[in-house]
């Protein structure tokens, strides 16, 4: 079992994090804690004109409520919302949080992923503690 369970929320339409947290509440077994993570990546500075001031707090907001709904079925969980790149950004939390597994859920790779790499191979790579990819 583990103490401190790192979970990713993408909300892009092909993600589904529900098989990602029902793995995360039997390695956190009735003890564990349970964090669901979003990170909210930042708009380019060439585009963040385009962007009305409302929107960022708005989409902030909606996220958090999202958030906050999924993790009430979870216990021990927690709902955070972060900003930055989110594969650094999933490191780096992580690390300062003394989480000893993350479970991310992934997309069949694409030839894309093969150029550019997915968060989930940032994370499998360069995680300090155990990583659980739920396909």
């Amino acid at each position: 079992m583990y103490n401190n369970v790192l979970v990713p929320i993408s909300f892009d339409e092909d993600r589904d994090a529900s098989g990602a947290i029902s793995i995360a509440k039997v390695l956190a077994g009735d003890k564990g804690r349970i964090t669901l993570l979003h990170v909210m990546e930042h708009i380019p500075g060439y585009a963040i004109s385009y962007v009305p001031a409302e929107y960022l707090e708005e989409s902030r907001r909606a996220i958090l409520t999202e958030l906050e709904s999924i993790v009430d079925g979870v216990p021990n969980g927690t709902a955070e919302l972060v900003e930055g790149h989110s594969g650094r950004t999933i490191l780096d939390y992580a690390q300062s949080h003394d989480v000893d597994c993350i479970i991310i859920a992934s997309h069949r790779p694409g030839m894309q992923d093969l150029l550019l790499g997915s968060t989930a191979t940032q994370v499998v790579r360069h995680a300090s503690c155990a990583v659980h990819v739920i396909r």
